[in-house]
């Protein structure tokens, strides 16, 4: 008997039997060079493949090679009906190695537990320490050897499962660890989808296919071996399967009359070969079937033993395999054609009496119940609430989700269905699934009259449809919902117009702004919230009505404590007044608390970058970047994807690497449309902007900086628009065109009045020196440099000090010229912004200076940033251990970082650290 096109042939050794893989030899070396156990380094490998092409037969063969030379191994099958119990697939993954959860530090232990359900929390564990803790006992599995994991069946794994395994599949970097996934061609695999090598498991040759049929116990001749030939396809499954049955109806070697059944349809061969079995044995095939046998081991004890004589008119079918105490089908198509040739009564029978044998697993019991129900009924409805519950405290967002729209199917109450689908719309939302979302806000409507249930639903909808691209439709939804609320005096209205304020920010539309205003004048004093009464103004107008909060915002923050939603939103807040130190330090401080709110980025979810940036942190803030753009893909989330990109295309243009610059600042113009992400938009051109003026391209510079601005002067952006002022004045000036831009920079400062931030009226100042005759522009340079909580944008000052060094050194005042520059560049080079780096070392040898190289710091900036937050962390002291908490790192990827790092930065011990980072610029004579 054979397999996907693996011969048993005489039923030897297992090394036999993978020798003797028919047509598979590419794919199979492709397999082996996988698994070398030399190797430091890993690997990602997703087979795809029609059903029956062979990917769980190649899966198979890794799994027994692996064993074979020593590596260990952890396996998972994904499972229909296990789709949608949360961590289900990672539960199979680790459940031969949860024995050593315990070396685990603390809070991985207690985050991964509490996500495989094998200990109480009150809160959802933090998404991103769950992968950590599964990164990290990854990473010591594979100490003593090679660690392979293969995951069959991956487009039936559940949504919470695939999620960490991208999450570590994305940072195994330096660990031995193999990751094979087995998928069909036709499914889409969240968080797999982009950026890993695929192995496409096709048709076989007409030689293999040839070879194939020969092997089989009664191999087809004539036309009837032709026609299976044809009709299979190359596929080894309908190769075997059609040969099967040409043999079975003419069992005499003769032609056979008629349409043979081709690969579509396959599941009616198994279904056939099902109903000739004993009563006795299809009943048991059908337990089988109705189970997840390989994640649900109790289930075992309502079916005959492996050795049970039962079996064996299955196996002799083809239908099943056994192994040792094991019973498993031969393929998925078995069990699905099993279960789906059996009548609805027989497998709620089935259901049923697993219910019964899984009572001290209440979320499978749940849903075995529910799949053998037809009417509503309160006791399983109630059952699939808690199961929905429990997956929501582990972070399982889609398979609480899912629990809830099935209770409320099940549920005898109108009201009690809307309710819970109102929840379930809730929790779809962190799964960034819109249609989904929209269709159970829709069902909402359709069965109350709840105004409240009603703009619950419709908000979730709202709040997801401003991470994708269409955002008038977004505020059209929202606004209509504050309205509605405003009408009725309920507390949503601020919820509502939170969420319209975010899409205002994104699009930068007056319009909106307006609008906003005249709702919030509507909120009933008793449903006000601080957190969201700040966030309101300060999103939709900083430099207008938000700019009063700047005072009480410590306060808010303070008063905030342990609320994540109302601290994100100050934190958020404070970045957009431009109180950067405060932000980040927030965002630091309280990190544990947001994550805990779910993984999918939120409104304005990049400012944590953007404060990071600007607080010269680049590294965290691509970081950040990389992250919210690996989740927003994979929800299909375009515009949020696009916010990650312009993050990340800025901090590479301010590094020096103006084309990576240029190529993410244009992937991210072309997610959105330019007229309703006027954010991206602008942020996109400055990053653009700033690569062009790191090549000393003005022209280009110029343009792009204008382009945010409109003909008549207006800020495209309401907010963002404002900081490119001075980098516009910079490239005008070197360009000549002073007179334009002093005219635009004029006009947006009165358009902003006094209300700005000291970030703002430093960069207007610094602006107005640039472009002011030479007699007035001392004043204005001052005038930049007087606030010390300038330091805080390290960045924008070190640029002013060198403009004002600059101008120094070219009215011969050069001993006032130096210290201007020496400090531009030692804050150039500590940032590793490579070309202002050069431009001030050019300025210090025209002052008569010659700035030394320094070889450790500008082979600093050669390091990935990954590398660079590594090297910063190891110089404070942290261990391997908390470098890699910190940064979502195993301990192994940290130190196979610093070993690869030391010889590039010209050191050999970890203390010499601190003095590549702190050292001083240094040099004897002239030099500095």
């Amino acid at each position: 008997m054979e397999n996907g096109g693996m011969t048993r042939g005489n039923q030897g050794s297992t090394r036999d039997r993978e020798l003797t893989m028919v047509g598979r030899e590419t794919e199979t070396a492709e397999i082996m060079r996988r698994l070398a156990t030399d190797r430091c380094h890993s690997e990602v490998l997703i087979l795809t493949g029609e059903p029956g092409a062979g990917k769980s037969v190649l899966l198979d063969f890794a799994a027994a090679r692996a064993r074979r030379e020593g590596s260990r191994v952890l396996r998972a099958v994904g499972s229909e009906s296990e789709a949608h119990l949360g961590f289900a697939g990672l539960h199979q993954v680790l459940r031969s190695v949860l024995g050593e959860l315990d070396s685990l530090p603390a809070r991985q232990h207690s985050a991964l537990r509490a996500a495989l359900g094998l200990s109480e929390c009150t809160q959802a564990p933090d998404g991103m320490l769950v992968g950590l803790a599964v990164l990290t006992l990854v990473s010591e599995l594979a100490e003593p050897a090679p660690l392979l994991v293969v995951i069959d069946d991956a487009q039936w794994i559940d949504r919470a499962s695939l999620d960490v395994l991208s999450f570590v599949a994305r940072r195994m970097d330096s660990e031995p660890v193999t990751l094979l996934l087995g998928v069909r061609a036709a499914a889409v695999l969240p968080g797999f989808d982009k950026g890993y090598e695929r192995l496409d498991i096709g048709p076989l040759s007409g030689e293999a296919a040839n070879r194939l049929l020969d092997r089989q116990p009664a191999p087809p001749v004539g036309r009837t071996r032709v026609r299976v030939l044809q009709e299979a396809a190359g596929n080894p499954l309908a190769l075997i399967e059609l040969a099967r049955a040409a043999a079975t109806r003419q069992p005499d070697g003769g032609t056979v009359e008629g349409p043979l059944p081709v690969t579509d349809r396959l599941e009616r061969i198994f279904a056939q070969h099902a109903r000739l079995l004993p009563d006795v044995t299809r009943r048991s095939l059908l337990l089988l079937a109705a189970a997840d046998a390989t994640d649900a081991p109790t289930a075992h004890r309502g079916l005959p033993q492996a050795d049970d004589e039962t079996w064996a008119p299955a196996e002799r079918a083809g239908l099943v395999r056994r192994d040792g105490s094991r019973v498993s089908f031969r393929h998925p198509l078995i069990r699905s054609a099993v279960y789906h040739a059996a009548s609805f009564e027989e497998r709620g029978h089935a259901h049923l009496a697993l219910a019964e044998l899984l009572s001290e697993e209440p979320d499978r019991r749940a849903w075995h119940l529910a799949a053998a129900t037809t009417r509503p009924d309160e006791d399983v409805s109630a059952a699939l609430r808690q199961t929905a519950d429990r997956a929501r405290r582990r972070g399982g967002y889609a398979a609480a989700a899912a629990a809830l729209e099935r209770a409320a199917e099940l549920s005898p109450s109108r009201a009690d269905q809307a309710r819970l689908l109102t929840e379930a719309a809730a929790m779809a939302v962190f799964t960034g699934q819109l249609d989904w979302v929209d269709r159970l806000a829709a069902e909402v409507r359709g069965r109350s009259d709840d105004p409240a249930l009603i703009s619950r639903a419709s908000l979730a909808t709202g709040r997801l449809m401003a991470l994708r691209r269409h955002h008038a439709a977004a505020f059209a939804l929202l606004t209509r919902i504050a309205e509605e609320a405003a009408d009725t005096r309920s507390p949503r209205l601020l919820e509502a117009l939170a969420a319209a304020a975010v899409v205002r920010y994104y699009s930068g539309e007056e319009s909106q702004r307006q609008h906003i205003e005249k709702l919030l004048g509507a909120v009933p004093d008793a449903t006000v919230r601080d957190a969201l009464r700040a966030w309101v103004p300060a999103v939709s107008d900083p430099y207008g009505a938000g700019a009063s909060l700047v005072p009480a915002l410590p306060g808010l923050i303070a008063e905030a404590k342990d609320d994540a939603d109302s601290l994100t939103a100050l934190t958020i807040v404070a970045w957009i007044l431009d109180q950067t130190a405060l932000a980040a330090r927030t965002f630091d401080e309280a990190f544990d608390r947001w994550q805990a709110r779910g993984s999918l980025p939120d409104g304005l979810g990049c400012a944590v970058g953007w404060a990071y940036l600007e607080q010269g942190r680049w590294a965290e803030a691509r970081s950040v970047a990389a992250e919210i753009s690996a989740v927003a893909s994979v929800a299909g989330l375009d515009h949020a994807e696009a916010c990650a990109h312009v993050l990340d295309a800025t901090a590479l243009a301010l590094l020096g690497e103006s084309a990576d610059a240029r190529r993410g600042a244009e992937r991210a113009l072309v997610l959105v449309d330019p007229l309703e992400s006027r954010s991206v938009a602008v942020f996109a051109r400055r990053a653009l902007g700033l690569a062009a003026t790191a090549e000393g391209d003005y022209d280009t510079a110029y343009a792009q900086f204008r382009s945010a601005f409109t003909d008549d002067g207006d800020p495209v952006h309401y907010h963002v628009s404002y900081t490119l002022l001075a980098e516009l004045a910079s490239a005008a000036a070197r360009l000549g065109r002073r007179k334009d831009a002093a005219d635009l920079l004029e006009r947006s400062a009165r358009r902003l009045g006094t209300g700005v931030s000291a970030r703002v009226t430093a960069l207007v100042d610094r602006g107005r020196a640039l472009l002011a005759e030479p007699e007035h522009a001392e004043r204005y340079f001052r005038a930049a440099l007087a606030d010390d909580t300038g330091e805080q944008w390290p960045f924008e000052r070190a640029q002013t000090r060198l403009d004002y060094g600059e101008w120094l050194r070219r009215r011969r005042r050069i001993a006032e010229a130096r210290p201007q520059l020496i400090m531009a560049l030692d804050t150039f080079r500590r940032l590793g912004a490579r070309p202002w780096t050069e431009r001030a070392q050019a300025e210090l040898r025209a002052a008569g200076i010659t700035a030394a190289d320094g070889v450790v710091p500008s082979a600093l900036t050669e390091l990935s940033p990954q590398q660079q937050q590594i090297v910063r962390l190891a110089a404070r002291g942290l261990t391997n251990r908390e470098i890699g908490e910190s940064l979502f790192l195993s301990p192994r990827t940290v130190g196979s970082h610093l070993y690869r790092v030391f010889p590039k930065l010209g050191i050999t011990a970890r203390s010499q650290l601190r003095d590549v980072i702190e050292g001083p610029l240094s040099g004897t004579g002239t030099q500095i």
